[in-house]
């Protein structure tokens, strides 16, 4: 399984910034997927799933209404659009194969991230 996250940066309180998640090595479509982020000092925080098909997606209360998560199996790519950021939106940013439960469940980052910074 290989992850690799893009598409952060610094952003006014406010803005807006589009990740994605890179697939390789495994049978993306077949998969549910999740973005998962972690504060500094903070431990992991589940921020939203997407069903393999799209059919199904679900959002952390802390994001409802401004991000909105995403895929596109054919390009083994997973999106998360995130607007009107805040600076308690600060943190690095992960994909993950696992569910909601597992990662709330205990999960560490095995990928390296992407780090979005808002600043007000």
């Amino acid at each position: 399984v290989q992850l690799v996250e893009s598409g952060g940066g610094l952003v006014h309180t406010g803005g807006s910034l589009r990740l994605s998640c890179a697939a390789a090595g495994f049978l993306f479509s077949h998969y549910r997927m999740s973005w998962v982020r972690q504060a500094p000092g903070k431990g992991p925080e589940w921020v939203s799933t997407i069903s393999s098909g799209s059919d199904y997606t679900a959002y952390a209360d802390s994001v409802k209404g401004r991000f909105t998560i995403s895929r596109d199996n054919a390009k083994n790519t997973m999106y998360l659009q995130m607007n009107s950021l805040k600076s308690e939106d600060t943190a690095l940013y992960y994909c993950s194969t696992d569910s909601r439960a597992t990662i709330e469940a205990g999960w560490y980052a095995t990928t390296q991230g992407t780090q979005v910074t808002v600043s007000s």
